[in-house]
């Protein structure tokens, strides 16, 4: 019998020595490899932190002491250890184990979070918590690391966090840049100061890379900042940083050797108030792909061979790759084109444009608002930004481009990959929130292609806007194939032109094709719908109020929120153009979705043809009832598609 099949809880660790953990750890290894290569999730990270994990969990008792995971990707060892390794059959999958934390599975995950930065504000807050409620006897532990502390939020955590010299609370960094190898030999169990280690430079120049990369927050960070009287050396490092933020600091220790790693977190929870135990591990450890390749590959990858790391399934062209392609192609023609990201170079495309222009590309690390107020501070020199960031991101940056980019009318295009419903990764991924976000930012424009020759036409008229923000938004996976319009109409596209003048119904975007086959399906059961698509969904061409009018009725088909984005969008300027109408509204619905595949979320919330079909038919026989009711599962049998030409 295997150590890990005698794992159930927390418990069971503690009563391991050294070399059955090291066994544990790697039959964890060989489990993850084999379970994630099937489904699919965050491989790399969890390799990395196998070690430390275990490692907390045999210090602290969780959940009497809340184990907090920032970017919880990289929460996998967490759940085996915790009793759930029978879910990772299904990771990711409808009625499996979510890829981050999650209250449902378990009284040991805490915070469902996948956006980076936010776990020391959580940990700040439940440790001021049990302080007030004198539980002086648990402790909080926060897991940082994957570049969490280039995040504004994690410093302003840390500026407060330093103001209560008797919170229990300690926070774990774990450091796994590739670019920093794990110091070998030089981490004795006393090492408390960077002096005593061999690795000393690499470590100088991490925490000078993270001064240089952190916003400036507070008095303690103001004077590291100005610590040259120090001297160099105590100016760049990283517990000169912390340690004049008034928290104390361990390490750095070798973050897969337990007696080290022990020893400190020991040290941390005994020291009873603010401290951080920074660990160097190896991400990707253990598994010779991912060691191999590029880092970023190996981050998240999906169903892959568990052996050489390559893809399983047969790829095709994907949004990104359209978008990446188009970005060269415009940057070689208008040179004041320039890219950001968020740590998200290769993920969302900027990586190619990165290597072809690597003076007009910055990576500003994960720090989704510093990129958006920048971007308008470019533009503000006659540059034109393309900020390219995952739809769920932009959430975090929606002050400053309500109130920096916006309001300063800054000439800046946003690439939103991943809008709509995106799947695996869960209620914070999906993409389902920008155009209800975006719809009350006073001359903003936003663009929805439904296909790739779309994407590359609307990107390069996007460009061209410099009198305030632009939005292009596409969603996850391969790109839809090629549909043309019959006609252009002042910028709207005719898709599908119905006999009678019963519906007519906009496409936003990707959506173009499904409700071109929903229309098909209708006319089978006598109802003509005319299928439009404006493009431009904010604003809404003017000639769309003209042509609403001819219809019986009007349906916005989105894969945003329903009721909330495009669809009252358009009934404000049907309103506003003296014509109050109702605007009837297929989309998403407003909660938090769980995870599963992308087709099957949208076979739940009535998002397939055969269900937008039934919600059409409706319509003529005023049956709004039926009109709001959804469908829940995707159609057995659909009729034959209808004759798009009548």
């Amino acid at each position: 019998m295997s150590i890990l099949d005698r794992i159930s809880s927390p418990a069971d660790l503690k009563a391991l020595n050294h070399d059955q953990l090291t066994q544990l750890s790697d039959e964890i290894r060989k489990f993850l490899i084999e379970k994630v290569s099937r489904s699919g999730g965050h491989l790399g990270p969890n390799l990395g932190v196998v070690e430390l994990t275990l490692a907390v969990h045999r210090v602290f008792d969780s959940p009497k002491d809340p184990i907090i995971f920032d970017t919880g990707h990289q929460s996998y060892v967490h759940k085996i250890v915790t009793g759930r390794c029978e879910g990772f059959d299904r990771l990711r999958q409808r009625n499996g184990l979510a890829g981050y934390p999650s209250r449902t599975e378990s009284v040991h995950d805490i915070v469902e979070n996948s956006h980076a930065s936010t776990a020391l504000s959580w940990a700040d807050g439940i440790a001021r918590g049990f302080k007030l409620r004198g539980e002086s006897d648990r402790t909080v532990v926060a897991i940082v690391g994957d570049g969490s502390l280039t995040g504004g939020m994690a410093w302003e955590a840390l500026n407060n966090i330093a103001t209560s010299e008797d919170l229990r609370l300690v926070i774990v960094v774990n450091d796994n840049e590739r670019s920093y190898s794990p110091t070998i030999g030089g981490m004795a169990k006393h090492l408390s100061t960077l002096r005593a280690t061999k690795g000393y430079e690499k470590f100088l120049d991490w925490g000078k890379e993270v001064l240089e990369r952190t916003p400036v927050v507070g008095h303690g960070i103001y004077e590291a900042l100005h610590g040259m009287k120090k001297g160099l050396k105590d100016f760049v490092a990283p517990q000169g940083l912390f340690e004049d933020l008034g928290i104390k600091y361990l390490g750095p220790i070798d973050g897969h050797d337990f007696e080290s790693l022990e020893h400190e977190l020991e040290n941390a929870k005994r020291f009873q108030g603010p401290v951080i135990v920074h660990a160097i591990t190896e991400k990707g450890r253990g598994h010779l792909p991912a060691l191999n390749d590029e880092a970023e590959k190996f981050h998240a990858v999906g169903v892959v061979d568990p052996e050489t790391g390559e893809p399983l399934a047969p790829s095709g062209t994907s949004w990104t790759r359209v978008f990446s392609d188009e970005l060269i192609s415009l940057g070689e023609k208008k040179k004041e084109i320039v890219a950001i990201t968020a740590a998200m170079l290769g993920p969302t495309g900027l990586d190619a444009f990165g290597k072809r222009f690597p003076e007009r590309t910055f990576d500003v690390g994960i720090a989704e608002q510093h990129a958006t107020t920048s971007a308008a501070g470019l533009a503000f020199t006659g540059l034109h930004p393309v900020v390219a960031v995952y739809s769920t991101f932009l959430n975090r940056a929606f002050d400053q481009l309500l109130l920096d980019v916006g309001l300063h009318r800054a000439g800046v295009t946003f690439v939103l990959d991943r809008s709509g419903v995106t799947g695996d990764d869960g209620p914070s991924h999906h993409g389902i929130w920008d155009l209800a976000l975006t719809s009350i930012v006073p001359g903003i424009k936003v663009a929805a292609p439904r296909d790739g020759q779309r994407l590359r036409e609307l990107l390069a008229e996007a460009v061209e806007i410099d009198d305030g923000p632009s939005v292009i938004r596409f969603p996850k996976g391969q790109v839809a194939s090629e549909l043309r319009a019959f006609e252009r109409r002042d910028g709207i596209d005719v898709l599908y032109r119905g006999e009678s003048a019963d519906v007519l119904l906009i496409a936003v975007g990707a959506m173009a094709h499904l409700a071109v086959e929903a229309a098909s399906i209708a006319y089978q059961e006598g109802v003509g719908v005319t299928v439009v698509d404006p493009r431009w969904v904010d604003p809404l061409p003017a000639h769309l109020v003209t042509m609403a009018g001819r219809f019986s009725e009007v349906v916005v088909l989105e894969d945003g929120i329903e009721g909330r984005g495009v669809a009252n969008t358009f009934e404000i300027l049907m309103r506003e153009s003296g014509f109050a109408r109702t605007i009837h509204s297929i989309g998403v619905p407003r909660r938090f979705i769980e995870h599963s595949k992308r087709g099957e979320i949208l076979a739940d919330v009535g998002l397939t043809s055969g269900a937008v079909a039934q919600r059409l038919v409706a319509l003529k026989s005023t049956d709004l009832n039926s009109f709001g009711g959804f469908v829940t599962q995707e159609e057995k049998q659909r009729p034959e598609r209808g004759n798009a030409n009548q």
